[in-house]
């Protein structure tokens, strides 16, 4: 497996990570990348000089990168200054809010007080919940290869089989909630979780209720903002060998005898490999953008089974008059109608409204002058079908600071700010219409549907936030580590049965060192 030659398309969370494991496990690789620097949708976007993050804001699950700095060798805490937030985010209904903390017992105190005592009771069963349902799917699903149903429950077990018969899969997240929150403000508020994976709680099922364990078991602040995760990825890979190549986007996947031979760039020119990881969403290689021969290797994903898109402003803008902690939501009045908009292609008349503050932590001191915010909406995916009109995007932004405005906050955006649509997400990622999530999470069988690590062509695998296990910063990183387990195992056993069954006594140098997955 030695000097084995490997190229990954795409430098996001899925390809850094991939190519950081590959490397250390003696491949020789390169990382392709369209754009000019790493990160994918993990971006930053300058703003007058300033680098504003304008992709995920939220870092959890420090433990997945931990264990992926030190199978490289390395730590973490060599990269990344990284301090435990006590507040995890600040909500607000007009002029009423509500802190959720790192401390349970402070949570249970501070709903209580918002909601009264049956609400705090119902959070702690809910919050039970919640791990148990993390606890029962990690190591199954979310840390092995993309299964079935049936074979979900032969992996969990004899032990795990009461648990495999409530995942809670056949029944929506908003129903659900409906068990623990009278009060329809918590039933937002914990429903908002689906959006994590851009889906509805109208819709996903209330298994996707462990999120909230994900996010109650630790957020980190990273210090100068998320987008540094992937300069230290970077980083990570560089320090084993991993050439990197910006500004070199692929044309086609060369496919050879039936399996990936490598890339062809936009330049012409040819990579070769034995082995191919792309971290661009699946989608795109089924709509042919990555040529005819590899379309067969993935689905494509119809425009009605997209997640959700986004509105983004990124601004160093001046907020008064609320005050922000590092992350803050600004609820509609109405969900349901909210999400009703969403589901019918439209932007929703009263949208909710997330507000990364990135330069505050828990304090609630306001800051003298300028800071960097980005600000997101939910929108639909519909860049690449029905691109939003200049008055369309001027309602939505006035409805964005309208929100914002009710519970007190203030924001002069400035000239300055930096709004992208679904069509720039379109544009930035192919064959997506601007779906941030890759395909939504509706119905008991989304999670089952969602494209694995291998692809019908061998030697081509796909990792990334829209492959399996899901959504989000470390499970891009847990599909990568699913992608290098299978692709090390696939060679192992090609280099043993070349071994065993070419005559003449040829032989392949033995693999020292397999994944399994």
């Amino acid at each position: 497996m030695a000097d084995e030659r490997v190229v990954v398309i795409g430098a996001g969370v899925g390809g850094l990570v991939s190519a950081a494991l590959l490397a250390a496990h003696g491949c020789d690789v390169t990382v392709v990348e369209a754009a000019t620097g790493p990160g994918g949708k993990l971006r930053a976007v300058t703003v007058d000089g300033h680098a504003v993050d304008g992709g995920p804001t939220v870092f959890t699950l420090r433990g997945i990168f931990e264990e992926i700095f030190a199978a490289c060798g390395d730590a973490l805490g060599n990269h990344l200054i990284l301090q435990p937030a006590t507040i995890l985010a600040r909500h607000a209904w007009g002029p009423s809010r509500l802190d959720l903390f790192a401390d349970p017992a402070a949570n249970e105190a501070a709903i209580g007080d918002f909601a009264g005592p049956a609400e705090a009771s119902g959070y702690r069963r809910f919050r039970a919940e919640a791990k148990r349902l993390f606890d029962a799917l990690d190591r199954p699903f979310l840390r092995d290869t993309k299964t079935n149903p049936i074979a979900l429950g032969l992996r969990m077990g004899a032990r795990g089989f009461p648990d495999y018969l409530n995942l809670r899969a056949y029944i929506s997240m908003w129903r659900a909630l409906g068990r623990y929150f009278r009060d329809p403000r918590l039933r937002q508020l914990f429903g908002r979780y689906a959006t994590y994976c851009g889906s509805s709680p109208f819709r996903c099922p209330a298994t996707l209720m462990l999120i909230a364990h994900v996010e109650a078991s630790g957020v980190w602040l990273v210090e100068g903002g998320m987008h540094r995760l992937a300069l230290a990825l970077e980083a990570l890979g560089r320090g084993n060998g991993v050439r990197f190549r910006y500004n070199a986007p692929v044309r086609e996947i060369v496919i050879e005898n039936g399996r990936a031979a490598g890339v062809i760039l936009a330049n012409g020119e040819r990579i070769g490999a034995a082995s191919v990881v792309c971290n661009a969403d699946p989608a795109a290689i089924g709509a042919g953008q990555f040529g005819e021969a590899a379309r067969r290797a993935t689905s494509t994903v119809s425009p009605g089974r997209r997640s959700l898109g986004a509105m983004v402003w990124t601004a160093n803008a001046n907020a008064r008059g609320f005050p922000l902690s590092r992350h803050n939501i600004f609820f509609s009045d109405d969900y349901p109608a909210e999400f009703a908009a969403l589901a019918a292609g439209r932007l929703a008349a009263a949208p909710s409204v997330y507000v990364c503050a990135q330069d505050r932590g828990d304090a609630d001191a306001g800051l003298d002058g300028h800071e960097r915010l980005q600000i997101i909406v939910n929108a639909p995916a519909t860049g690449d079908l029905a691109p939003l009109t200049p008055a369309e995007i001027d309602t939505c932004t006035k409805a964005m600071l309208a929100t914002a405005s009710r519970a007190g906050l203030s924001l002069d955006l400035g000239s300055s700010a930096v709004l992208t649509t679904p069509s720039d997400f379109e544009r930035l990622f192919p064959s997506t219409g601007g779906a941030l999530y890759g395909p939504a999470s509706h119905g008991w069988a989304a999670s089952f549907r969602r494209q694995g690590s291998r692809t019908r062509i061998p030697g081509l695998y796909c990792a990334g936030g829209s492959t399996h296990p899901g959504a989000g910063v470390p499970m891009a990183a847990l599909s990568a580590q699913l992608a290098v387990g299978c692709l090390l195992k696939d060679r192992a056993s090609t280099s043993w049965y070349s071994r065993t069954a070419m005559p003449g006594g040829i032989s392949t140098r033995p693999v020292r060192t397999a994944l399994t997955g």
